[in-house]
Formats: C-alpha cells, sequence, structure tokens
C-alpha cells in the first residue's frame, strides 16, 4: 500500500527533448527544414555544395539521427550503427566557414519552429557543441 502512495506522489520523469519538441513529425519537420533552408539561403552555398543531390537520403538520415539524439526512437543507430559523426564527415574538408553555414540553417530552424525560449537555448548550445566538434581542418 505504501508502495502505492509512493508512486502516485512520485516526481513525473522529465520529458526528453524528442517529447518536448512534439515527437516524430516536430522533429522530422526539423530535419525537413534545415535541408530547406541549406538550399535556398545563398549564405550555405558551400555547405550545400558539399552534399550529395538530391537531398532525400541525407535528409531521412538526418532526421533519424535527430530523433536519438534527441532521446527519442534510436532509427540511425538502429539501421547504422553508432553515429560516430566525426569519423564520418573526415572525408569532408570541414572548417569554420562550413560551421558557420551549418550553425546559420540550423539557428533559423530553431528560431522559426522552437517557441520554448529555454529549450531553444538548450538546442542552440547542444547544436552548437556539436557543429564545433565537426571541425576537421583549419
Amino acid at each position: 500500500m505504501f508502495q502505492f502512495l509512493r508512486k502516485k506522489n512520485a516526481t513525473p520523469a522529465p520529458q526528453s527533448i524528442y517529447e518536448q519538441l512534439g515527437g516524430e513529425a516536430a522533429v522530422r519537420a526539423m530535419a525537413e527544414r534545415f535541408y530547406d533552408v541549406m538550399e535556398t539561403n545563398p549564405k550555405a552555398k558551400d555547405l550545400l555544395a558539399l552534399h550529395p543531390q538530391p537531398l532525400t537520403m541525407i535528409r531521412q538520415k538526418f532526421f533519424e539521427f535527430l530523433s536519438g539524439w534527441f532521446g527519442g526512437p534510436p532509427l540511425f543507430e538502429e539501421q547504422y550503427g553508432h553515429p560516430r559523426l566525426r569519423a564520418r564527415h573526415m572525408p569532408f574538408r570541414i572548417d569554420i566557414r562550413m560551421r558557420d553555414q551549418w550553425l546559420l540553417c540550423m539557428y533559423q530552424v530553431l528560431d522559426e519552429q522552437v517557441s520554448d525560449p529555454l529549450l531553444k537555448m538548450q538546442l542552440r548550445q547542444r547544436f552548437t557543441q556539436l557543429a564545433h566538434h565537426m571541425i576537421n581542418t583549419d
């Protein structure tokens, strides 16, 4: 009986970022919008040039990565194994300019799609750290 009372009054587990964003539909929308911005913003033309065309497959992979990275279903890992992002991106020349173009696109997506200011700030920090980690050349 006492266990039941404790469980009832227990603090609920915090929602994952995936849940806070709105689940699959919201995360997919972020991935899609990211590549829409990359394709249409002239300031991201060099970044776009690094990506194989058409972007259909990379859009799906990015959604799958974000799903797991945000605490949702680990779709990328189930299909491709551990993301090993830095190793997977080693064949591409990623410098500060590429990082900044990537962040330009991602920040626009966050500004458009994430209304909670605290969550937006946390995501900006996470994406900034991730993008900086990807730099592999001076």
